[in-house]
């Protein structure tokens, strides 16, 4: 069957022979042209090679054209840091530098790089009658955050009729984006709100459930599928994502899949995940991505499923083990052998912390998957280092990002389960949800009132 079909009767549930499988290729196709992040994601002919190799040594059923959460932003006039070896990240807020909403104007699919994204989608569409293509928009609670800032979270509680003329706003945008990307041929609109995880399911039900609702109207009503992504432990939000009528909700490893299954499955919802994206892509081998991926198979089945990795590609994920996923869910009889085989348990050695601790200082340790490339990440380091700024060098804090073993060997040896996650003094304190600035403020007072 081909992908197409087969992602089309997943987010149907309809039962399927065989699990359909989405690599979520970002950046990381550009590594496969040995191109830097910058270069490749400047040019929809260089996003179109890269998808098209990615294609060649992947075997998908779908796959994205770009996976950049900032192009809207970066079209309404936030500044941007670019990387080479990860999508380039917000370093300003507009609406908190100075303009109102009215200032802003929804741009057009010819604006900034939003134009290079559909020209991609046309070119692949030509090229690939019979893949699924996902064109991933910026979801419009993350929008609100590049806009504003981690203001918008005292916005909801002090002024919430304002917070929903910004979601009126990156709501319009978002149906700029999902229009433009289904008449250049994309067949399935991924909504990608990752900041949707730091809220809870009261305060998401009322400034974000009607505007996804919406989208997702208007993606049916196009003749197109939705899918629904989130990242970071937002197990609590999964049944009010459910709510909001997607075809398909995405989560990452911070998420119980047996969990979301159950939970999508009883809202007659298709889901995808959710393969280790570092400790085993990046960093394991082809066995341990094999032994992950049918993990998740066996979990997820063949009703309703879609195999992904938990989030955007790494760019330095070896293609190995990319392939030898794509090789496990083509090939039925290697899933039988190694559902044979004894399983390899990874030994991951902790970190002698004896001399990372202060009697004079506090030091807090976040834990992240990179702030450089996850908005959560990174507006959690922004929490972090504007409540520590007042306290001088009594305060120490350090990023441990967990793409890096160092970062991985942290996160084991704290015992943190989720990300992103704030630890002080070897103490976990704040998980996966951005804290307001003067609760750190007030932990952090407390930790050194002890030192005293």
């Amino acid at each position: 069957m081909k992908g197409l079909q087969l992602i089309k009767k997943a987010m149907k549930l309809e039962t399927v022979n065989r699990i359909p499988w989405v690599p979520f290729v970002g950046s990381h196709a550009g590594a496969l042209l040995n191109l830097t992040a910058t270069e490749y994601l400047s040019s929809s002919k260089t996003i179109v090679e890269g998808v098209n190799k990615a294609i060649q040594l992947y075997n998908p059923d779908g796959i994205p054209v770009i996976f950049d959460l900032q192009i809207e932003a970066e079209a309404l006039g936030c500044k941007i840091a670019w990387a080479n070896d990860n999508p380039p990240a917000v370093v300003s807020h507009p609406l908190k530098d100075g303009k109102t909403l009215a200032d802003l104007k929804v741009p057009s699919p010819t604006d900034a790089r939003i134009a290079l994204c559909m020209e991609a989608t046309k070119a692949l569409r030509a090229q690939h009658p019979d893949l699924a293509l996902y064109g991933l928009i910026t979801g419009p609670f993350t929008l609100g955050l590049h806009l504003l800032g981690t203001d918008i979270f005292m916005q909801m509680m002090m002024e919430p009729e304002e917070t929903h003329k910004l979601m009126r706003f990156t709501t319009d945008v978002a149906l700029m984006m999902t229009k433009n990307y289904i008449e250049s041929g994309a067949n399935v609109v991924a909504i990608v709100d990752p900041m949707t995880s730091q809220i809870d399911p009261e305060s998401f039900n009322i400034f974000v459930s009607p505007y996804i609702t919406e989208i997702n109207d208007l993606i049916r009503k196009m003749g197109a599928l939705s899918s629904f992504f989130v990242c970071g432990n937002a197990k609590q939000n999964i049944e009010v994502m459910c709510l909001t009528k997607p075809d398909n909700i995405s989560i990452d490893e911070n998420i119980p899949l047996d969990y979301v299954r159950d939970m999508a499955l009883k809202h007659n919802v298709s889901f995808g995940g959710n393969i280790k994206l570092t400790v085993v892509l990046l960093m394991g081998d082809e066995e341990a991505s094999r032994r992950d991926a049918l993990e998740c198979m066996d979990i997820g089945g063949k009703k309703g499923f879609i195999l992904a990795p938990g989030c955007d590609l790494a760019m330095a994920t070896p293609k190995e083990n990319l392939i030898a996923v794509s090789e496990l869910v083509h090939d039925e009889l290697l899933q039988g052998e190694l559902r044979a085989s004894e399983a390899k348990a990874m030994n991951i050695e902790k970190l002698d912390l004896s001399k990372h601790w202060s009697n004079e200082k506090v030091v807090i340790d976040v834990i992240t998957l990179d702030s450089s490339s996850c908005a959560p990440c990174q507006y959690m380091m922004d929490a972090v280092a504007r409540a520590s700024a007042q306290f001088g060098d009594q305060v120490i804090y350090k990023e441990h990002r967990i793409k890096e073993m160092e970062g991985v060997q942290m996160m084991v040896s704290l015992g943190v389960q989720n990300l992103p996650t704030i630890v002080i003094d070897g103490n976990v304190e704040f998980i996966s949800q951005i804290p307001p600035i003067h609760n750190i403020i007030e932990k952090i007072e407390g930790y050194l009132a002890k030192k005293k």
